[in-house]
């Protein structure tokens, strides 16, 4: 397949627009998902037209937007914002949209308040960090009729709980937490599970054993349903050092340092076209 174009099958002009459903159907044919985050209503609009299906409003604007050293001072005024514009580009891509440090520990009745103000700017899911008492605030945002994104592994909102920027579940013992953390989510109701930094074994398990959740990797091999990367990180954009597990897909793989790179959405296409045909990401690789 080449890299200057996305599937046929999958582009803005022949597939119907993304829902929870048709999500689920192309995961149980075996298809994998993409996912990208998006910022504004310009590269939401050119990631749309390469196919991609998830778009994440992340709150790693607060990183590669605002340029803060962590995703903390991100609040929802500023996520409702960054969504209502992705929501104006989009065509018919689905609108996950994270919630910020803050938003959502205290209570499930804060959660709600949170993520209503994210769904009125146009999310539809949003994602919350997090196991163990996440399970009760997600089963009170799905039974309200508000979907769920997961998220488990590297947390970067407890980022300095966790000691920094470390692969998570390496043993047994971590792994088996993970596993339960996951379940307990599936449990509750949560569609989708993000898992960052885990081992690519861990997270083929728990997508084997948890079929109901659609697991979407990044740095965690190759076994989810599908993969997200930072949009940045995935352009050559990223300031500082680049996680080894992303690949600059501005780059033709094995082109020489000094040959011309692809465009955006060529670049994005590319990112589609490998997450689909299964040559990345690098089962591996992981970690910073």
């Amino acid at each position: 397949m080449s890299v200057h174009s996305a599937p046929a099958e999958n582009t803005p002009a022949t597939r119907p627009a993304m829902t929870l459903p048709r999500l689920r159907e192309a995961a149980s044919r075996g298809e994998k998902l993409t996912m990208l985050t998006a910022y504004d209503a310009t590269f939401a609009r050119v990631l749309d037209d390469a196919g991609v299906e998830i778009l994440l409003v992340g709150d790693s604007l607060g990183n590669v937007i605002q340029g803060e050293t962590s995703t903390l001072p991100v609040t929802v005024e500023q996520m409702a914002y960054h969504t209502r514009a992705v929501a104006q580009g989009k065509r018919g891509a689905f609108l996950v949209t994270d919630m910020p440090f803050g938003s959502y520990e205290s209570s499930p009745e804060l959660a709600f308040a949170s993520a209503a103000a994210l769904m009125r700017a146009g999310a539809q899911m949003v994602k919350l960090e997090g196991g163990g008492y996440t399970a009760d605030t997600v089963r009170f945002l799905v039974e309200r009729g508000i979907p769920v994104c997961a998220h488990l592994g590297l947390t970067p909102q407890r980022v300095h709980a966790i000691g920094g920027y470390r692969v998570q579940g390496r043993d047994e013992a971590a792994a088996q937490v993970l596993i339960a953390d996951a379940t307990a989510l599936a449990e509750a109701g949560a569609a989708m599970l993000v898992l960052e930094l885990v081992p690519s074994t861990l997270a083929r398990r728990i997508t084997e054993q948890l079929p109901q959740l659609m697991t979407i990797g990044i740095g965690a091999g190759a076994g989810t349903t599908g993969q997200v990367l930072v949009l940045h990180d995935m352009l050559g954009l990223t300031s500082g050092k680049r996680p080894r597990f992303v690949r600059d897909f501005t780059r033709l793989p094995g082109s020489a340092a000094d040959a011309p790179g692809l465009g955006i959405a060529q670049a994005v296409a590319a990112y589609v076209a490998a997450v689909k045909d299964g040559s990345f990401p690098d089962e591996t690789v992981h970690g910073y």
